[in-house]
C-alpha cells in the first residue's frame, strides 16, 4: 500500500501520523514498551488532541524479537497466525538514560529516548536493520484516497473494501547497500523481491500472474535476518517500491504486530522461523516416487487406469504412486466422497489391486460441497456450511453450480468433513490431494464469530489441517502425506505442496521452479509442480527437459488438465537412442529411486531444522554474491547441485560455486568459481556432487551404494 507522493508529500487525501519520538519508556512484566506521540512534544499542549502509539517489544525465543504497534489498544488482537516460544528463554530488558534494550541472546532491540524516532536491531557484529523516522506510521485516509489498488479478491465479491479502509499502520525496516529480499510465499516473478509492491492476498491467479496460491507475510534477506508480520488478513508489502531505502509494510486497522528473526546465515534464519510457525512434518519414504495422475478433464475408467500402469511397467519406468484427479466422482456433485459408480462400480476391489500391484493411491478432494451433493442438504440442516451475515448460506456457481464452503470453525463440521474422509481412507486411499481454498469470500459470518479478513488466509490452514490430522491418525505418524495447492505462514507443517495451474512451456516451467524457490525461502520443506505444465500440450522437448527438473525435485508428479502426461505420448519412434520421452522418463525415474536413502535425510533434515530439500544456491552458499539472484538452479538436499536446461537446443548456462566439484553423469572433476555454458541432451542436465561428500543410493535390486564426491584439494 503506498501512501506517499514521493520524499516529501503524501498522497491526496492520506493523512501521515508518524512515531515521532520516545517520549518515555517503561517495563511491563516482560514487555518494554515505549509512548510514542505523533508530534515531538515541546509544550503541554503539544500533548492534547493527537494521536499517540503504543509500542510494545518482548522476545518469544532466543534470537527473536516482537514489535507490537498499536493505536488504539481496545482492538481485539487476534487477527495473527499461531506463534510458539520457549518458555525456558529469558530475555534481559533494560532501561537507562540513553533508551531501553530488550537482549534476546543473538538479537538486541534497541529504543533511544526523544526525537526522531530510531529503533534498531543489533548483533555481535552490528545493525541488522533500523527504523528510523517517519518509520511508524498510522495513516487516516479520506474516502476515495488513491492508495495502491486492493489485491484481487474472489471474482464478483469484494475482498472487504481493503483499499478504502479508513485507516493503517505500517512499520518500515532499513535496506542496506547491497541488501536483498526473498521470500513471501510462493511467487513466481523475480526471486529477488526489491522493487516489488506484493500483495500477501492468497488468490487462484496461475503460475503467470503476481497473484499467488500460497502467501507468506514472512521474508529474510542477505544480511542475516528475517520478519514475519504476524497479520493473517491482507498485508501489503512495498519491498524499496516506495522508499527505496525500505521494506515496508502495512495493514488496515489498528495493530500491526511483526518478528525480527536472527540469523546470521538464511539456514538459521529458518530454523529459527520454523520453531515460532511450525516444522515441515516427516512425509513417507515413498512420496519420493513417481506420481502418475489421470489428468483433469480427461476420460478415464479402471481399464484406463490400468493401461497406464501397464504401460509404465512394460516400459520399466518405476511408478509408486497413482492419482485419481477430481472426477472420481460423479459430475456437480464435488464434494461427496462417493465415486462415480458408472465409471468406478467396484472401487474397493480396484484400490485393492492397485495395492496389489505395489502402488499408493491418491484422490484429489476440495473444501466445497456443491449444490447437488447429497452433503448439501445435510450441511445446511447441521449449520455446518459457511453463512452471509444475513444467516443465509453463502452460495456461488464459479467452479461447481451453487457450492457451499464447509464451516471448518465449527468443530461439529470439521468431524463431519473428517468422518466422510476417513470412509474415503478405508476403502483405500492413501494420501489426499487438497486442492483450492484460496477463494474465501469476507462478506461471510463464521460459526466462532472469527474475523473474515483473517479467515481468507486461515482457511487454508484449517482445511488442510482437517485432512492431515485424519492422514495421521489413520495411516501413522510420518505416513500422512497431502498434495495441497493453497497455504501461508505454517502451512508448512502440513506437506507437501505443489505449485498450481502452470502452463506447458519454458518460460512457465522457469517461472515454476521459481515459485519453488520463493517457497523454500518462506519456510516450505517439500515442494513439487505438474511436469510437462497443467495447461496445454507441451511440446516433446519442453516435456522431456521438465521431466529431469520434475524428477530432480523432492516430490514428481505427471499431470496436466486436458490431455495424459503418460510419456509415450510424446514419442513419435524417430527419436535417437536415448532420446525419447519413454527413455528419459525412466533414466531419471531410476536415478531418483536410486537417490531414495539421499532424499529420505535430506527430509529427515527439513523435519528438524526447517531447511528445505530444493535449496535455493543462496540459502546455501550466503557468502557468495554471485548466488544472490541465481533462480535456474538450486541444490537438490545439501550435496547435489541442478541446472535444469530451458530450451529445446539444450543450452544452459549456470553457475558453479567455489570449490571442487563432480560431475553425476561423467564423473568428471572440475572446479568451481564460475559460469559454465553447455549443451545437453534429453538424457542428462548439470548434476554435480559437492566436494568432499557422499552420497548415498540404492540399487534396483535395494542394495546401498555411495557415490562420491572430489576430495577437497
Amino acid at each position: 500500500m503506498k501512501f506517499t507522493d514521493g520524499f516529501w508529500h503524501t498522497r491526496p487525501g492520506v493523512e501521515a501520523l508518524y512515531a515521532q519520538e520516545a517520549r518515555d519508556l517503561a517495563v511491563d512484566g516482560d514487555e518494554l514498551v515505549a509512548w510514542a506521540p505523533t508530534r515531538v512534544v515541546a509544550t503541554r499542549g503539544d500533548t492534547l488532541n493527537r494521536p499517540m502509539l503504543t509500542v510494545s517489544l518482548a522476545s518469544p525465543a532466543e534470537g527473536v524479537i516482537r514489535v507490537r504497534i498499536e493505536h488504539h489498544c481496545g482492538t481485539p488482537r487476534d487477527v495473527g497466525f499461531g506463534i510458539g516460544s520457549d518458555a525456558a528463554h529469558r530475555p534481559v530488558i533494560a532501561i537507562d538514560d540513553e533508551g531501553g534494550v530488550v537482549d534476546a541472546g543473538s538479537l538486541r532491540a534497541r529504543i533511544r529516548r526523544g526525537a526522531p524516532w530510531d529503533l534498531s536491531f543489533e548483533h555481535d557484529g552490528g545493525t541488522y536493520t533500523s527504523s528510523g523516522h517517519k518509520s511508524v506510521g498510522y495513516m487516516r485516509l479520506a474516502p476515495g484516497a488513491p492508495v495502491a489498488a486492493e489485491p484481487a479478491g474472489v471474482a464478483g465479491i469484494t475482498t472487504t473494501g481493503l483499499a478504502t479502509a479508513s485507516a493503517y499502520l505500517h512499520a518500515q525496516l532499513s535496506l542496506g547497500v547491497g541488501e536483498l529480499v526473498y521470500g513471501l510465499g510462493e511467487r513466481f516473478g523475480p526471486l529477488v523481491k526489491n522493487g516489488q509492491t506484493v500483495d500477501v492476498w492468497n488468490a487462484d491467479g496461475g503460475t503467470s500472474s503476481e497473484q499467488s496460491y500460497k502467501n507468506v507475510p514472512f521474508y529474510l534477506t542477505n544480511r542475516g535476518y528475517g520478519v514475519l508480520v504476524n497479520h493473517a488478513g491482507h498485508v501489503s508489502f512495498e519491498v524499496g517500491s516506495e522508499a527505496v531505502e525500505q521494506v515496508q509494510f502495512s495493514v488496515a486497522g489498528e495493530c500491526l504486530e511483526y518478528f525480527v528473526i536472527a540469523g546470521p546465515t538464511p539456514a538459521e534464519v529458518l530454523d529459527r522461523y520454523t520453531r515460532l510457525t511450525g516444522r515441515p512434518a516427516h512425509v513417507p519414504d515413498w512420496s519420493y516416487g513417481l506420481w502418475l495422475s489421470t489428468s483433469f478433464t480427461t476420460d478415464y475408467d479402471e481399464d484406463t487406469v490400468n493401461a497406464f500402469i501397464d504401460g509404465m511397467a512394460e516400459r520399466d519406468i518405476p511408478l509408486e504412486v497413482f492419482h485419481f484427479d477430481c472426477f472420481w466422482m460423479r459430475e456437480f456433485h464435488w464434494t461427496d466422497f462417493e465415486w462415480d459408480p458408472a465409471v468406478f462400480p467396484d472401487p474397493e476391489g480396484m484400490l485393492s489391486r492397485l495395492h496389489d500391484r505395489g502402488l499408493r493411491v491418491s484422490a484429489w478432494l476440495n473444501p466445497y460441497i456443491a449444490q447437488r451433493s447429497k452433503l448439501f442438504r445435510e450441511g445446511v440442516e447441521h449449520g455446518y456450511l459457511v453463512r452471509r451475515p444475513d444467516g443465509s448460506v453463502w452460495q456461488w456457481d464459479l467452479w461447481q453450480a451453487g457450492m457451499a464452503l464447509v464451516d471448518f470453525t465449527n468443530p461439529e463440521a470439521t468431524r463431519w468433513f473428517q468422518d466422510h474422509l476417513r470412509g474415503l481412507l478405508a476403502q483405500g486411499v492413501d494420501a489426499i490431494k487438497t486442492d483450492f481454498g484460496e477463494r474465501i469470500p469476507i462478506d461471510v459470518a463464521w460459526h466462532d464469530g472469527s474475523d473474515p479478513e483473517a479467515m481468507h488466509h486461515r482457511y487454508t490452514q484449517l482445511y488442510n489441517r482437517a485432512v492431515f490430522d485424519v492422514l495421521e491418525e489413520v495411516r501413522g505418524p510420518g505416513e500422512a502425506v497431502l498434495f495441497a495447492r493453497s497455504a501461508t505462514a505454517g502451512g508448512q507443517s502440513m506437506p507437501v505442496h505443489w505449485g498450481g495451474d502452470n502452463s506447458s512451456t519454458f518460460t512457465s516451467m522457469a517461472e515454476s521452479l521459481r515459485g519453488g524457490l520463493s517457497l523454500a525461502l518462506s519456510g516450505f520443506g517439500y515442494w513439487s509442480h505438474d511436469i510437462g505444465g497443467f495447461e496445454g500440450d507441451p511440446d516433446p522437448a519442453v516435456f522431456k527437459r521438465w521431466l529431469a527438473f520434475g524428477l530432480l525435485s523432492s516430490h514428481s508428479r505427471l499431470h496436466g488438465s486436458t490431455s495424459y502426461r503418460v510419456p509415450w505420448a510424446f514419442d513419435t519412434g524417430e527419436e535417437a537412442p536415448g532420446q525419447s520421452a519413454v527413455e528419459v522418463a525412466r533414466a531419471f525415474a531410476k536415478l531418483k529411486a536410486s537417490l531414495r536413502p539421499y532424499l529420505v535425510a535430506a527430509g529427515d533434515e527439513a523435519h528438524r531444522t526447517g531447511r528445505p530439500v530444493m535449496r535455493p544456491m543462496q540459502l546455501e552458499f550466503p557468502e557468495d554474491p554471485a548466488t544472490g539472484y541465481l533462480d535456474r538452479q538450486y541444490l537438490l538436499g545439501p550435496s547435489l547441485l541442478v541446472a535444469p536446461v530451458f530450451s529445446a537446443s539444450g543450452e544452459v548456462d549456470y553457475y558453479l560455486p567455489a570449490g571442487r566439484w563432480t560431475n553425476w553423469f561423467t564423473r568428471e572433476v572440475v572446479e568451481g568459481g564460475g559460469w559454465r555454458r553447455e549443451v545437453h541432451g534429453f538424457d542428462t542436465v548439470p548434476l554435480w556432487i559437492r566436494e568432499g561428500v557422499v552420497v548415498p543410493v540404492v540399487d534396483e535390486d535395494g542394495r546401498a551404494g555411495e557415490v562420491r564426491g572430489a576430495e577437497a584439494s
